[in-house]
């Protein structure tokens, strides 16, 4: 499930501990994607700030470009150990100079918008087919708010930051044929982000037609914001198959299950279901298969 859906981080499980000094931490930052319907979407981070009320903190001025479809089930690491100082912190700052997606065209092919016909990011041999416009986010920085704040001690934190692709791009109003790039990201404690684990096997006298399988099943999670990701059953033994969906941000999500080369299909619980992330913890939705045509 490519979400390029405007791009989303996310928190891993576990908070990792170390030694800062008598007045500083150590902060580091990973960046996750929620996909969308985009081949590509490239972006160029050249700067992160830490801002709190005792100031702004520079974390990293080392440039990063990364294509966020990548980083649908994945982190990328931005930020490693930075020591800050102590204190509370409200924002992070994202210093984006660069950015392009690869379009997929009703009539076939795909067309490049890019930031500009020279960006770095772009592929030897590339043809630029239209502007991605970039609202003032290479000066004044794309300001992602911390929910709660982040207090930092002489401890280490890491925070995950979710950039979902299929909110942060799309066309312009007007009659421009340009794109506009309006980031959607959200950024909480690694520990607080979540995982969905998906399991389905057949229920007892239930048969698959011909020489259909399980394998050919997949499971699609949906955000609130409309953004699905899309994992494919594998094989995990005993009958059982099942995908695992990692680095989600806390909240409400829609699961469904998809399978190639089948008309119909019942499950025991039905679906869509609604599903619940909670913070740090582990979700499991398990799946019989009762018919299928």
């Amino acid at each position: 499930m490519k979400h390029l859906r405007y791009i989303i981080a996310i928190i891993s499980p576990m908070l990792l501990l170390a030694c800062g000094g008598a007045n500083t931490g150590k902060v580091s930052l990973q960046l996750t994607d929620a996909p969308g319907d985009f081949k590509t979407a490239m972006v160029t981070i050249s700067e992160i700030d830490l801002v709190g009320s005792g100031g702004t903190t520079v974390l990293t001025t080392t440039k990063t470009t990364t294509n966020l479809l990548t980083l649908a089930n994945d982190t990328a690491k931005l930020v490693q150990d930075a020591v800050v100082p102590s204190g509370t912190y409200t924002q992070l700052r994202f210093v984006i100079t660069g950015a392009y997606v690869e379009v997929e065209q009703s009539g076939g092919g795909t067309i490049i918008y890019a930031s500009s016909p020279s960006y770095e990011g772009l592929p030897s041999g590339a043809v630029v087919g239209g502007t991605l416009r970039m609202p003032s986010y290479a000066e004044s920085g794309l300001k992602v708010d911390l929910p709660g704040g982040l207090n930092v001690g002489t401890d280490s934190k890491v925070l995950l930051v979710d950039f979902d692709v299929a909110q942060s791009f799309g066309l312009d109003a007007g009659a421009s044929g340009a794109w506009v790039m309006h980031p959607v990201m959200t950024a909480t404690e690694l520990v607080l982000s979540g995982t969905v684990n998906v399991t389905l096997k057949l229920a007892q006298g239930a048969t698959l037609p011909g020489s259909a399988t399980l394998g050919q099943f997949s499971a699609v999670l949906t955000n609130s914001g409309g953004s699905a990701k899309t994992l494919a059953l594998s094989d995990a033994g005993n009958g059982t198959f099942s995908a695992s969906f990692l680095y989600l941000i806390p909240g409400t999500y829609t699961l469904n299950l998809t399978a190639s080369g089948l008309s119909s299909f019942t499950t025991t619980p039905a679906v869509p279901l609604s599903v619940t992330v909670a913070s740090g913890q582990p979700t499991a939705e398990s799946f019989l298969l009762t018919a299928a045509q």
